[in-house]
């Protein structure tokens, strides 16, 4: 059979041919434990290659943080991954690309001087030291500030009079960081920016006149505070941000294949990259993302009637409101048992990768009692502000006449990942929001059926898979590179549902009668049992 007429070598041929002449768009995503390069075509459906890298992040003087230097290792690690994927399935190694674009967690805190230097370490979403900022803030503006977001580390800097204060130049986000290094552009793309700084969705930019009421408030407490100055300039998705520059093809790619000019998509969060991956970017849809962290995004029909603390206002990366419920901790815990069955498995004389542990685990779940037969689960490895708490304590924790199977026990875990969350969603709904559908993405959902059946009976509402789920934001912000070229003739929404899910499919289950009460049950448990959690963090 010869190539014309075999569709598996036309395919083949068809993608050497658009990477060899740049038809792709390169996402790069910095989470929480991996940095992830994905590669689509001209169809931004088709996955060319992907590529990635572990990291982890460092408890340091008390703070969350990232080296800068483990910031560019494991990006050039991550591409170099992609490009030998590239090099393994199509005999190719990439010059250019059509576009680019970079997303990372959202929130926390760069800090730069004149010279462009880092004045203090990388303070990430995970830190909860910022609380007498964030209650200032909030009460100040009327909406709530989240603990982990730039404007609040940036206002307890300023409380504590800590000295890089007087010296500040630029305060970004780590993917603004990153494209700014790539582009020379101090840029952010709206999604990302609202987790730096109230958006006001009506400009697609920072909310005026609370940026007035700061000014006012740091005034006396520091003079030379401007944030018209100091935070990147914001970019809906679509908008031209920028081209790689020499420097910057160098530091993606120091073996010199990558040529620079390439163009980059607006930088994002984790949250806008989630919804673009599920297809979530319209009012009454909702996307949950699990990984080291997880949150829901429900895109706003209303505004809601009351500030929640439970619940951030930002938008999704065409700049429309969007509340959000994010949990520092999402999966970890979880894993890290998995881990330790792995070890166990290892000790018996039994040969068996890690994600088949975790595949054994989470079905083993499907055989527990509804409720988890009475066991509670905390996941809480960092501090959590919805559930109360300025520090982590994981728990595992048990009455004497709960029933503890490995059935129950794998249950109360993956109910434990939901835990916190349900407690915002729960808040969400009696504001009367309303949802169409709710997708969900991350590792945990490769499973299928078990982690989506029990979010389901978490949130009492039908949970939606689609194939991209584990590829999740490194594939979303491919899309919104490859959006570039289509944004002058179609909006976001329009263009995931006409040229990218129309016909996608989607796996979609519906919540068991007994699961919605039995995690009524368990979550009646947990939020009572967090007084526990709280001794735990005042003796430990």
């Amino acid at each position: 059979m010869t190539e014309s007429t075999d569709p598996q070598a036309r395919a083949l041929a068809d993608a050497k041919a658009a990477i060899l002449e740049g038809r792709t768009s390169l996402g790069i995503e910095f989470g929480s434990t991996r940095i992830k390069a994905c590669l689509v075509g001209d169809d931004p459906t088709v996955v060319l290659a992907v590529g990635s890298h572990e990291w982890e992040n460092r408890f340091e003087g008390r703070v969350w943080t990232y080296s800068l230097d483990d910031v560019w290792t494991g990006l050039q690690a991550a591409y170099a991954d992609l490009a030998a994927d590239l090099r393994r399935r199509y005999d190719v190694t990439p010059s250019t690309f059509g576009a680019i674009g970079v997303s990372a967690m959202m929130h926390g805190y760069l800090a730069f001087d004149a010279n462009d230097e880092l004045l203090v370490p990388f303070r990430t979403w995970r830190n909860t030291s910022t609380g007498p900022a964030a209650a200032e803030l909030s009460e100040q503006f009327g909406v709530n500030i989240p603990l982990r977001w730039s404007i609040a580390h940036l206002h307890q800097a300023i409380l504590d009079e800590e000295p890089h204060v007087g010296q500040l130049d630029f305060v970004t986000t780590l993917a603004g960081y990153v494209h700014w290094r790539l582009t020379g552009r101090k840029v952010l793309g709206v999604g990302d920016a609202s987790g730096m700084f109230p958006i006001d969705s009506t400009t697609n930019d920072y909310d005026s006149s609370l940026l007035e009421v700061y000014g006012r408030l740091v005034a006396q407490r520091a003079p030379g505070v401007h944030l018209t100055e100091l935070l990147p300039a914001v970019l809906p998705a679509g908008r031209a941000a920028g081209e790689l520059t020499p420097e910057g093809a160098a530091l993606l790619d120091p073996s010199g294949a990558l040529q620079p000019g390439a163009p980059l998509c607006p930088p994002e969060g984790d949250a806008g990259t989630g919804m673009v991956a599920t297809g979530s970017v319209a009012p009454r849809t909702g996307n949950v993302s699990a990984g080291t962290s997880i949150f829901a995004m429900v895109v706003l029909e209303r505004p809601l009637e009351h500030a929640h603390h439970e619940l951030d206002l930002v938008t999704t990366p065409a700049g429309d409101p969007v509340a959000m419920v994010h949990c520092n901790n999402g999966a970890s815990e979880l894993a890290a048992w998995a881990g330790m069955f792995a070890e166990f498995a290892g000790a018996a004389g039994l040969s068996v990768d890690n994600d088949t542990v975790f595949e054994v685990l989470l079905r083993q779940a499907l055989d527990g009692e509804a409720d988890a037969g009475g066991l509670l689960a905390y996941n809480h490895l960092a501090g959590e502000p919805i559930a109360g708490l300025t520090e982590g304590r994981p728990l595992f924790v048990r009455t004497p006449d709960s029933r503890l199977t490995l059935a129950n026990f794998m249950r109360a875990q993956v109910y434990g990942v939901y835990g916190t969350l349900s407690l915002g969603m729960r808040v969400l709904a009696s504001e009367g929001v309303e949802l169409d559908r709710m997708l969900a993405h991350g590792g945990i959902f490769r499973t299928a059926g078990v982690a989506q059946g029990f979010l389901a009976g978490a949130l009492d509402a039908p949970v939606a898979v689609g194939e991209t789920a584990s590829e999740g934001g490194a594939w979303g912000i491919a899309v919104l590179a490859s959006y570039l070229s289509s944004a002058a003739e179609i909006d976001l929404a329009g263009y995931l549902d006409e040229r990218v899910f129309a016909s996608a499919e989607f796996d979609t289950v519906d919540p068991e009668p007994a699961d919605v009460a039995g995690f009524a049950a368990f979550l009646d448990r947990y939020r009572s049992g967090l007084a526990v959690e709280a001794a735990a963090v005042d003796a430990l």
